[in-house]
């Protein structure tokens, strides 16, 4: 079966969005500038081949607040695969397209493991990916760790257990020094190695 990967944008310190993040400013006060590199995502090079790799996987984990905040990417995150939400309670309402609700973080890693076959799954938003390390379900990180400090605002690693989590760096990109300051980044993949990844 293919990976469960994290794909997330993150300022240098550890920031994902900025303070404030709500529906009508899901990155928050000054968050937009962690993602300037998605200008070159249709462009040769390490953004556009981490971008399009992104496009290829086959099934999607998400927080239920990234995926409210980003207005439930109007049920089709991309090419209508998949969208597993991770929530502490099942709404009334059904979610919209191709996403459904799961409460128990094992379901939804088996069943977008399944939905995806031999592709990779990719996780989007901090708290899936807290849920999925913790659960062991977690098997690869891809951040986009762009050079600045926001300073403040919502970081991808605050609620984690204590016990460490020993990472692998397989790959590291990098964009070229010819490319605008404000639309550098470093793609750093990372496999969970240490001993809170199931054993499979």
């Amino acid at each position: 079966m293919g990976a469960i990967r994290l794909y997330m944008t993150m300022s240098l310190d550890g920031y994902v969005a900025g303070p404030d993040d709500t529906p009508d400013a899901p990155l928050g006060v000054g968050g937009f500038r962690l993602f300037n590199w998605l200008d070159l995502r249709e462009k040769p090079g390490p953004s556009g081949e981490v971008y399009a790799e992104a496009m290829a996987t086959r099934a999607v984990i998400s927080g239920r607040r990234t995926f409210e905040l980003a207005n439930r990417w109007h049920g089709d995150h991309h090419d209508g695969v998949p969208i597993f939400v991770l929530t502490h309670d099942i709404p009334k309402e059904p979610p919209p397209g191709s996403a459904r609700y799961v409460t128990d973080v094992h379901e939804a890693a088996h069943s977008a493991r399944a939905a995806a076959g031999d592709e990779a799954v990719l996780v989007h938003g901090a708290g899936a990916a807290q849920a999925l390390l913790r659960s062991g379900e977690l098997d690869e990180l891809e951040l986009h760790v762009v050079p600045v400090l926001l300073g403040q605002g919502r970081r991808l690693f605050d609620n984690l257990p204590p016990d460490h989590v020993e990472l692998e760096l397989v790959r590291r990109m990098t964009t070229s020094a010819d490319v605008d300051p404000e639309r550098q980044v470093t793609h750093l993949r990372y496999r969970v190695a240490g001993p809170t990844r199931n054993a499979r």
